[in-house]
């Protein structure tokens, strides 16, 4: 938990989290690229305004209910179906905040864009966390002028391509 300092992810959230997965905790869809979705989406909150407890929790549940590493067209769908059953005693957010966080989940594999912050933050921390299998994050994919920084995306493939390290 310290090296998350987080209020948000607790060690209740990630034990949860580690027995409702479906893949490997340490793959290329698992808590590394959580963590760096994390740090992406905090960081893009800052000049986005996004609303960060959200950010936070769509790191870390939006590839929660993968079936595989591959194509997986509907594990979006599944993992805001799963929030459902854990608001109120592993996610705590007011409506308008679960209402963001399940778009966030449901919709961030459709290649759109959307007018709220928030949910394009949650969407562009992912995107940039690409290079991890191998594919630059490309400009004209990401929702917010933040994410398209160029500084920001050199940052986000040097990270994704190195773990965690910044």
């Amino acid at each position: 938990m310290s090296r998350l300092r987080s209020t948000v992810i607790t060690e209740d959230l990630l034990a949860a989290l580690r027995g409702a997965r479906h893949l490997g905790w340490h793959g290329i869809h698992g808590v590394s690229h959580w963590r760096r979705v994390r740090e992406n989406g905090l960081r893009l909150a800052g000049a986005t305004g996004a609303d960060t407890l959200v950010v936070e929790y769509f790191a870390f549940l939006h590839d929660l209910k993968r079936l595989n590493d591959g194509r997986d067209p509907l594990h979006g769908r599944r993992a805001a179906e799963y929030i459902g059953t854990v608001r109120g005693t592993l996610v705590h957010l007011d409506d308008q905040q679960f209402k963001q966080l399940v778009h966030a989940c449901a919709h961030h594999t459709d290649g759109t864009t959307h007018s709220d912050a928030t949910i394009c933050t949650c969407w562009d921390a992912d995107r940039l966390d690409l290079a991890r299998v191998d594919i630059y994050p490309d400009p004209l994919r990401l929702c917010t002028d933040a994410a398209r920084d160029p500084a920001i995306i050199a940052w986000a493939v040097r990270r994704s391509r190195r773990g965690l390290k910044t």
